[in-house]
């Protein structure tokens, strides 16, 4: 079965993320549990955790199929020890605030190397972080977002998240999430049916689809491997409507929160009736 949604509003409070997403017709959500252009926020009190709680029974949607994102300032592959500090506790706050709701996945962007190291001593960096956070959480598995490869980001090929993933210890609360626009902009083709197939073999040679935790469903206004990061609309991009058919309708993606972040969230109900609408019986 699939659970698709999107990445809704938790303006207000995150509570009323999982309303946001009945709203839409969402079977799964993405959320931010603070504001994502922010390093501090206020902690969540016990009562908005209660209601966020109460939300979510009245919305349907199980805790396996929310996908909370990290804020985009974190880069726990920063080569400079004090700023990749800040980041560190910033991510660690994230992780907590999880913890707090009780939601099982916190998705990330591994992080950038600023071309003041290499990309394998950043993937190492975040190798290291990640072990750290571990050590002193519980609960949350920390979901790596495979990226497009823009600027001095790493995590643009599958080599760099299986990467970190053997760096990290306890390999039970590691996971991975494919954005389909980061994929096709970094070079990964899924247009055809020959060519979908040939990416997800190596996706699973690579990596392994043991380590799927989550999909972001992205059409792309970049080209194949311009390594630019631009989301479109559903069908409306470069990817085409095929490339989701093959997703919608392959079995190794099911059980797993697929989330859009395309552009135009009037059109999230619309976009979440046409992938179901994709899928064979």
């Amino acid at each position: 079965m699939k659970f698709i949604g999107a990445h809704v509003s938790a303006a207000g409070g995150v509570s009323n993320a999982p309303l946001n997403a009945k709203n839409i017709g969402a079977k799964a959500f993405a959320l931010f549990t603070k504001n994502q252009r922010r390093w501090s926020a206020k902690p969540i009190h016990s009562g908005e955790i209660e209601k966020f709680h109460i939300n979510l029974e009245e919305s349907g949607i199980s805790t396996e199929h929310i996908l909370p994102h990290d804020s985009y300032l974190i880069n726990l592959g920063h080569p400079d020890k004090e700023k990749r500090k800040k980041s560190f506790d910033a991510f660690l706050d994230e992780v907590q605030r999880c913890e707090l709701l009780g939601l099982k996945y916190l998705n990330f962007h591994p992080g950038s190397h600023l071309r003041l190291v290499s990309e394998d001593e950043c993937l190492a960096i975040v190798g290291e972080s990640l072990n750290r956070i571990l050590e002193i959480t519980e609960g949350v598995t920390l979901v790596i977002e495979n990226t497009a490869g823009q600027g001095s980001n790493v995590g643009y090929r599958f080599e760099h998240l299986a990467y970190i993933i053997d760096k990290v210890e306890d390999k039970s609360r590691v996971g991975v999430c494919l954005d389909t626009c980061h994929l096709f902009a970094a070079g990964y083709d899924i247009r055809t049916r020959e060519a979908y197939e040939k990416t997800m073999r190596e996706f699973e040679e690579i990596i392994g689809f043991k380590y799927l935790k989550g999909v972001h469903l992205n059409d792309a206004k970049s080209k194949l491997g311009s390594r630019v990061d631009r989301h479109h609309s559903i069908g409306k991009g470069n990817l085409g409507i095929d490339s989701f058919s093959f997703l919608m309708n392959d079995e190794r993606f099911s059980n797993v929160p697929m989330v859009l972040e395309t552009i135009e969230p009037i059109l999230w109900p619309k976009e979440i009736k046409l992938l179901y609408g994709l899928m064979e019986e």
